[in-house]
C-alpha cells in the first residue's frame, strides 16, 4: 500500500498500514466509539495476532503520528462461510485465525474513526483504501457485516427489511448503512443474531457486498504461483565410515539428486548426519571430536546450498555442530532453490549433549518464509516441548520439519509421539527423519534408530490414523508425501474440532520472553 499523506486544514494525515506499537492509540478510539454492550477495545492479543495474521490487510491513518482511524480486515472463502454466518465465527473471535490467503473475497472487520476526526471523511478513504487492495489482491470483492444502529428507534414501527428499504431509498439516514451505501455497496441479505449483543440494532445486520470489476479468473496454470499441493522428501539416512569430506558429499548429492528426481519441493536430512567424520578424532574424547566435526559445518553447508541452487530443490540440512571459541550449538540451516539461507539453533540440549558434548541451547525460534510456504524448524528433542510448535502456529506455520538423533526405539518413540501431537494440537503436518546403522569408532553416536514419517491433523480431511506416510524402520531409504495445504485451510476453518481457533485466550496466552 502506498503512503499518502494529506496536509490540509493544519494536519498531517497519513495513510499507513497499523504497526504493533499503535495499539494504545487504536484502543482509546475503540472505547469511544464502542462503549457498553458492544465490548470496546481489542485486547492487545487480538490486535497483534490481526497484524500477525494479515499485515496488509489492517490499515490506519495518523494525524501527526497519532492514529485516529483505522480498518481491519481478512480474507475468506466465502462458499464456506455462506450468508448465515456470525460475526465472531467468521472473524475467528477477533484473532482472524479464520484468515485464508487463498480465499477470494475480502472481509471487513471493522472501521472507525476518533469521533473528533469525523468531518474529515476518513471513512471513506479508509473504504476506499480496501478497494485499492481487493483489487491489487485480485479477489472477488469486498463483504462487510453492517450494523443498523439507527434502527432501534423505529423498530416498535417497522420491520428490518423496511427499515433498510428506507435507507435504501434516502428515506431514512442510519449512522452506518448510509454511508457503506454512498461507498458503492449494495446489501445482500438482512441477517439476524450477526451480533445477538447490539441492541441499537435490535441483533439484526445488512450483509453488503462490493463487486471488483477488474477481477481476473485466476489461471490454472501454478506458474508464479504457489501450488495447494507441497511434495516433500525425507532422507532416512545411513551411518557408515566416511574417509573424507568429499565421500560424504557424494553421499548426501545421491539423496539430493534422487529426491529432486521426483519433482519435491524440499528434502530433509537427519540431525548430525555427518557424524561419521568424527572417527578420526575419537580417540581424543567425544568432546574435542564435535568441536572438530564443526570445523567442517561452513564448508558442507555452502556445497548443500549448491546442491539446492543446481537441483531446484529447498534443502533442510538436518543438523551440525557450529562452534565460535565460546560455545558449541546444535544449528539446522533452511538451505533456499534461489541461494538464500536461514537457521535454526536448537534450543532445549539434552542431558547426554551437555554432560558427553557440552552443548548449549540457542534462544530464537522463527517462522521461515519458502516458495512453498510457511515452514518451522525444530531439532529432535526440541518437539518435545509443545510451547514451541504452538508459538510458531500463531505465526502461520503449515509444516514442521524434525530432523532427530535417537540411537534406541523408546529415545524414538518419545520423539514420534510428541510430534504427533504437535502435528494434532497445531493443526498442521510434521515431517521427521533420522538416521539408521551403527558407528563403532565415533563415541557417544555408536547406534542409530529411526523410522521416518508424515503426521497429519486428526480429521476427515487426513488419514484415519493421522499418519500420512512412514518409513520401514532401521533401512537407509527415502520418504516421498505430496502433502495438501487446502487441508489444513479446511480443518482450522471448519474441523470437527478446532485446537487453535478455541483455544481459551481469555483465561490464558503464550508469551515468547
Amino acid at each position: 500500500m502506498n503512503e499518502n499523506t494529506d496536509h490540509s486544514e493544519g494536519h498531517r494525515l497519513l495513510l499507513r498500514q497499523t504497526r504493533p506499537e499503535d495499539y494504545e492509540d487504536i484502543a482509546v478510539i475503540m472505547e469511544r466509539v464502542y462503549p457498553g454492550g458492544l465490548d470496546g477495545a481489542w485486547t492487545r492479543a487480538q490486535f497483534e495476532s490481526q497484524i500477525q495474521r494479515f499485515p496488509e490487510g489492517q490499515i490506519c491513518i495518523e494525524d501527526n503520528g497519532r492514529v485516529v482511524a483505522a480498518a481491519i480486515s481478512l480474507i475468506v472463502k466465502y462458499s464456506r462461510w455462506g450468508q448465515n454466518h456470525r460475526y465472531w465465527d467468521i472473524v475467528g473471535n477477533g484473532y482472524l485465525t479464520t484468515h485464508d490467503p487463498k480465499g477470494d473475497v475480502l472481509y471487513g472487520v471493522d472501521v472507525f474513526v476518533h469521533p473528533d476526526y469525523r468531518a474529515l471523511r476518513l471513512g471513506r478513504r479508509l473504504y476506499d483504501a480496501r478497494k485499492e487492495l481487493c483489487e491489487k489482491l485480485n479477489l472477488r470483492g469486498i463483504v462487510v457485516g453492517g450494523r443498523i444502529p439507527g434502527y432501534h428507534k423505529v423498530a416498535d414501527e417497522m420491520t428490518p427489511q423496511q427499515y433498510v428499504a428506507k435507507v435504501q431509498s434516502r428515506e431514512l439516514t442510519d449512522p452506518i448503512l448510509t454511508f457503506q451505501l454512498a461507498n458503492d455497496f449494495q446489501v445482500r441479505r438482512i441477517v439476524r443474531g450477526y451480533l445477538p449483543d447490539d441492541a441499537q440494532s435490535a441483533g439484526y445486520a445488512t450483509l453488503l457486498e462490493w463487486i471488483n470489476i477488474y477481477f481476473e479468473e485466476p489461471s490454472s496454470s501454478v506458474i508464479g504461483g504457489r501450488p495447494s499441493d507441497v511434495r516433500i522428501g525425507a532422507v532416512q539416512w545411513q551411518m557408515r565410515p566416511t574417509r573424507s569430506l568429499e565421500d560424504l558429499y557424494g553421499q548426501i548429492e545421491y539423496f539430493v539428486d534422487a529426491v529432486s528426481g521426483y519433482q519435491a519441493d524440499v528434502v530433509l536430512f537427519p540431525e548430525f548426519f555427518n557424524g561419521p567424520l568424527m572417527a578420526e578424532w575419537n580417540d581424543q574424547g567425544p568432546a574435542e571430536a564435535v568441536r572438530r566435526l564443526a570445523g567442517y559445518t561452513e564448508a558442507i553447508r555452502d556445497r548443500m546450498l549448491q546442491f539446492a541452487v543446481s537441483y531446484n530443490i529447498n534443502i533442510i540440512a538436518g543438523s551440525m555442530p557450529e562452534y565460535d571459541g565460546d560455545q558449541l550449538r546444535n544449528v539446522c540451516y533452511l538451505l533456499r532453490r534461489d541461494g538464500s539461507w536461514d537457521r535454526q539453533y536448537k534450543i532445549h540440549v539434552t542431558p547426554d549433549e551437555v554432560s558427553a558434548w557440552g552443548l548449549t541451547g540457542g534462544d530464537r525460534i522463527q517462522v521461515f518464509d519458502t516458495d512453498f510456504g510457511k515452514i518451522g524448524i525444530l531439532i529432535c528433542y526440541d518437539v518435545e516441548f509443545p510451547e514451541l510448535p504452538r508459538l510458531m502456529a500463531d505465526q502461520g506455520l503449515n509444516i514442521l520439519f524434525v530432523p532427530y538423533w535417537t540411537d534406541t526405539k523408546n529415545a524414538y518413540l518419545r520423539v514420534r509421539r510428541c510430534a504427533q501431537a504437535r502435528a494434532v494440537e497445531n493443526e498442521c503436518y510434521v515431517v521427521i527423519t533420522g538416521s539408521v546403522g551403527n558407528l563403532p569408532r565415533v563415541e557417544n553416536m555408536d547406534m542409530q534408530y529411526s523410522q521416518a514419517a508424515v503426521f497429519t491433523p486428526s480429521d476427515f480431511a487426513f488419514p484415519h490414523d493421522a499418519v500420512a506416510h512412514e518409513a520401514t524402520a532401521n533401512t537407509e531409504t527415502m520418504l516421498i508425501a505430496d502433502l495438501d495445504l487446502d487441508n489444513l485451510r479446511e480443518v482450522r476453518s471448519h474441523g470437527s474440532v478446532r485446537n487453535l481457533k478455541d483455544r481459551r485466550l481469555d483465561l490464558y496466552e503464550l508469551k515468547w520472553k
